[in-house]
């Protein structure tokens, strides 16, 4: 074998790892992010102690609610309520995340709220 398809063979491999070594370390958050709640982010609602995610799929809306500085055990609660039904509600004390909880929507306006420690979000009636 010559020298130049040698190079390349190494080339190759090199390359071969460098991109496999860079997909172990982006893929897991990428496949922890999407375990969360399925389809596409539709809101994201941020306040002073953390960010609510909201998300839709099909007729169903999901949410959960995210602090800024996860680590240490605080209350946190994610609220999703569809237009003319009860809300569905995860409270508690948490270190990562409250939710996350799913509705069914349909075509209707969904209010959802969200709070880590002392610091608050309502959203309104949106996706409507």
């Amino acid at each position: 074998m010559d020298m130049g398809a040698l190079r390349r063979r190494v080339a190759l491999g090199m390359a071969v790892l460098t991109t496999s070594g860079l997909l172990a370390f982006t893929a897991p958050g990428t496949a922890q992010a999407a375990a969360v709640c399925p389809g596409r982010e539709a809101a994201t609602l941020p306040f002073s102690t953390g960010t609510v995610h909201v998300f839709r799929r099909g007729g169903y809306v999901c949410a959960y609610t995210a602090p800024k500085n996860p680590g240490a055990k605080r209350r946190m609660s994610v609220s999703v309520q569809a237009r003319g039904n009860r809300p569905v509600v995860d409270k508690g004390r948490y270190t990562r995340r409250a939710g996350p909880v799913t509705v069914h929507a349909g075509h209707r306006c969904v209010l959802v709220k969200g709070a880590v420690g002392g610091g608050s979000v309502s959203s309104g009636w949106i996706l409507c």
